[in-house]
């Protein structure tokens, strides 16, 4: 029965002069996804249709974590006259109603193409009574109908009920790109998921302190990358081995004051990572006062290492609430396998919760910063996640 699918895009048709990055970015995805089964994209009137080609729930699957699509509908694509539309409406209500308890209804037309010679109001009327004049039992109902049967008039006319719910948000790659701060928790992941959609392309740079860590603790972070690339497609993912630097501060700083000193090691390490590659921004997973680490201080003095725009989309939200986006994007099971990144390995007994700038630098300053960044560096490993 169905035989196109009628896409929404949401937040982006608003967009003014550059509403044409926008959507060449999500046209690049679109014909990403559907590229291997031979099927092409077309844009009429603001909106993109895909004709399946029997590929109908093979196509929703493939787009339906593509960032930029607001909502998915399965719709019978037909001629724009008013004959073939009454012809196929008639065909399509006696579809949705076999076997079904269907004893409402309501028509739901939009003329996107104002050449079109009827009027959607008239149109809501006259096919509504074909409708009835076509099938004893059912009646008009325009505030709690059993189903609501929209049609969408253009260059064709797309008939359709189902409005399947999109991933939202922007497409990727159309508003910067940003290196995520990564662990095997559960928080990082759901930073880089919600940055993406916002349109950022990911780039990911994970911290080991191999061999006091597991190998297996780096193949967890590769995992959780490669989960996150079903939505932000492919990830660039930096490993570097921070143990040098580990062994430094705990040999010459203050003990509670090393969880603030390692992570801004890191932070400088990300900031050369992300100006070599010309991403415009940091990303982290923290939220205001989960941790030591993640306080009104702590995270002033941490951002006061770089130069760098840092970005936290998690800072106001509840862990519980960051559970839930984990466990609808599939990264929670992997974030919670038993396996301690260098952070919790080298975590002080009792961390500086409220540190001063000047006295964490008179730590630092008994340290070869430089020396320590060049070293680290020299570890980095590179993969690509596809």
């Amino acid at each position: 029965m169905y035989n196109s699918i009628n896409i929404s895009l949401g937040e982006m048709v608003l967009k003014g002069k550059n509403r044409g990055v926008f959507e060449q970015k999500l046209n690049n995805q679109i014909s990403k996804a559907i590229k291997e089964k031979g099927l092409h994209f077309y844009r009429d009137r603001g909106k993109v249709f895909i004709d399946t080609k029997g590929y109908m729930q093979d196509v929703i699957d493939d787009i339906s974590n593509i960032f930029g699509i607001v909502n998915i509908s399965p719709s019978i694509k037909v001629e724009a006259t008013t004959t073939v539309i009454e012809t196929k409406l008639i065909e399509y209500v006696a579809y949705l109603i076999e076997g079904k308890n269907i004893k409402s209804f309501k028509i739901s037309c939009k003329r996107a193409d104002k050449t079109f010679p009827v009027d959607s109001m008239t149109l809501n009327k006259h096919l509504g009574g074909v409708v009835l004049d076509n099938f004893d039992g059912l009646n008009v109902d325009v505030h709690n109908p059993d189903v609501v049967i929209y049609l969408d008039i253009r260059t064709y006319c797309y008939i359709f009920t189902e409005r399947i719910k999109g991933a939202g948000g922007l497409p990727v790659g159309s508003n910067g790109e940003g290196l995520v701060l990564i662990s095997g928790g559960i928080d990082s992941p759901v930073a880089a998921y919600m940055m993406a959609k916002r349109g950022v392309k990911i780039r990911c740079v994970s911290f080991h302190a191999y061999p006091f860590t597991s190998l297996r603790a780096n193949e967890k972070v590769e995992t959780l990358v490669d989960r996150l690339s079903v939505f932000c497609g492919s990830i660039d993912l930096f490993s570097i081995n921070l143990l040098e630097i580990y062994k430094e501060i705990k040999q010459k700083c203050p003990d509670d004051e090393s969880t603030i000193i390692a992570r801004r090691f890191m932070m400088r390490i990300a900031e050369r990572i992300a100006g070599w590659k010309g991403m415009d921004m940091l990303v982290t997973g923290e939220s205001l006062g989960q941790v030591a680490s993640q306080t009104s201080k702590s995270l002033g003095v941490v951002d006061a290492s770089v130069d760098a725009l840092v970005l936290r989309p998690l800072i106001g939200m509840d862990k519980a609430d960051i559970i839930d986006i984990a466990q609808k994007i599939g990264t929670f099971d992997i974030s919670i396998l038993p396996f301690e990144d260098c952070c919790s390995v080298f975590s002080p007994v009792h961390p500086q919760t409220r540190p001063r700038l000047e006295r964490i630098e008179a730590s630092e300053s008994k340290l070869d910063i430089e020396a320590l960044i060049e070293e680290a560096l020299k570890t980095r490993e590179f993969k690509k996640i596809l």
